[in-house]
């Protein structure tokens, strides 16, 4: 079923609410980075987000975590957490770590996450572009562009307010759903032949006997083999309608609050649920709510640490992995990630497994001791001039995506797309011909390791 006309491409005649020098359009880990970037660098930005707060899926869906900071390693147990990715992810970290809102390092299969508090991940959200001088338009949805061949003129939002048309010079691209891309009639991929990553509902319980976790759970996030077996077996009986039997279970700054990545949704008889689909998505947003409220049952039931725990929140909206993907200049291939492949216009490192939530079964597929880097081109749509994305709408083949998509490389696609942007107004260029090793000397200045 049709919803709207995706190539929605207007010459516009309703009035002008702003011109601005960049818009930049979704406020999830690329959307801040970019507008905050941008900002810095004394460009005139307007950062527009669906919510009333930023953090996209960090914060709405609830992730909750910080993945892809870290090198993978063998024997982690007895490795320090080995830090390779640092930039505007590693300011931000910083400043959430001054609220009190981010945990130690934990030890997630073979590599290191960080947990932080929502709360104050829009606090710091919010601090950081009030002071780089970014105007904010919370409650707005993009509904179509303006085009003038290769060019984005202006895009036309929507609020309670009504309609009007934001002009600007150039946009980024962070809605994760590549909506500017698909707007404006561009092509663009979606998963494996159709097929994309389950959507997950993330919740979080209060009242966990911590030492007893810690003696069952072990170190790891990821969930023990017994645990497993009862999720299983449970599952075999129908006792509990626990499908995912393999679960992640992280500790929060919050003494005895864990956040719990249980769920992995499907339609009614078992398929893939089509998030850009409202139909589809709504069933997810209902079943997932009652999947978090049955795993806690099963948990409080059967697990001693969480006996008297009480389930206290769920994500605002069910968690997205993946939607659109662009056809970008360059593509980050299955392989180059597999390989652990460097580049000459890498802007952003990874050492975070192919971690594949689609099916029944979740596939993880490590990268250790090593890392791989992402290209500027994955970045740059073709056929649009002054358009660029950042976030999990890269282009990339399906697992590498299922790699790439993850909080920390957001952050920095966020500050290479603003970079670039900066480099645009001064080059008097496209995306396309930004100079790479001037982007990169940048982004190296400013705090990241490349």
């Amino acid at each position: 079923m049709e919803f709207w006309n995706e190539k929605a491409i207007s010459s516009h005649t309703e009035p002008v609410l702003k011109e601005v020098d960049v818009v930049v359009c979704g406020g999830g880990p690329s959307g801040v980075a970019a507008a905050t970037v941008c900002g810095r660098q004394g460009l005139n930005t307007l950062l527009i987000e669906k919510n009333g707060f930023c953090g996209g899926a960090a914060v709405s869906g609830l992730s909750g975590t910080i993945c892809g900071l870290y090198l993978t390693q063998e024997d982690i147990e007895n490795k320090e957490p080995e830090q390779v990715v640092f930039g505007f992810a590693e300011e931000f970290k910083k400043r959430l770590t001054e609220k009190g809102g981010l945990t130690e390092p934990q030890i997630y299969g073979n590599t290191h996450v960080l947990t932080f508090d929502p709360f104050c991940w829009r606090e710091v959200a919010d601090d950081m572009l009030e002071e780089a001088n970014v105007s904010v338009l919370y409650h707005t949805l993009v509904s179509e562009v303006s085009k003038d061949e290769n060019t984005l003129t202006a895009i036309r939002i929507e609020s309670s307010a009504g309609n009007s048309y934001i002009k600007a010079k150039a946009f980024i691209d962070c809605t994760g759903d590549a909506a500017l891309i698909a707007k404006s009639g561009l092509e663009y991929t979606f998963g494996d032949n159709g097929a994309i990553q389950n959507p997950t509902m993330m919740f979080r319980v209060s009242n966990v006997d911590t030492p007893a976790f810690y003696e069952y759970f072990g170190k790891d996030t990821i969930c023990p083999a017994d645990c497993t077996r009862k999720l299983s077996d449970a599952y075999a009986k129908g006792t509990y309608n626990t499908p995912r039997d393999r679960v992640w279970i992280f500790p929060t700054p919050q003494e005895s609050i864990f956040l719990m990545n249980c769920t992995q949704l499907a339609g009614q008889h078992g398929e893939m649920l089509n998030v850009i689909n409202p139909e589809d998505r709504s069933h997810a947003e209902i079943s997932g709510r009652r999947a978090a409220r049955e795993y806690h049952r099963f948990f409080k039931d059967n697990i001693p640490a969480f006996n008297e725990s009480e389930l206290i929140d769920m994500a605002p909206e069910v968690g997205v992995r993946q939607t659109r993907t662009i056809v970008g200049e360059k593509q980050l291939s299955n392989e180059h990630v597999a390989n652990c492949t460097k580049c000459d216009d890498s802007i952003a490192r990874s050492s975070w497994p192919i971690e594949l939530h689609a099916g029944e079964v979740s596939k993880l597929q490590w990268l250790t001791n090593d890392y791989y880097e992402i290209p500027y081109g994955t970045l740059v749509p073709k056929d649009l001039r002054n358009v660029i994305v950042a976030g999990r709408s890269l282009c990339a083949e399906h697992e590498a995506l299922a790699s790439s998509r993850v909080t920390a490389q957001c952050f920095e696609y966020g500050h290479a797309a603003a970079v670039a942007t900066g480099l645009l107004f001064e080059e008097n260029c496209s995306y396309k011909d930004v100079t790479a090793n001037e982007l990169r000397t940048r982004m190296v200045a400013n705090g990241s390791s490349l």
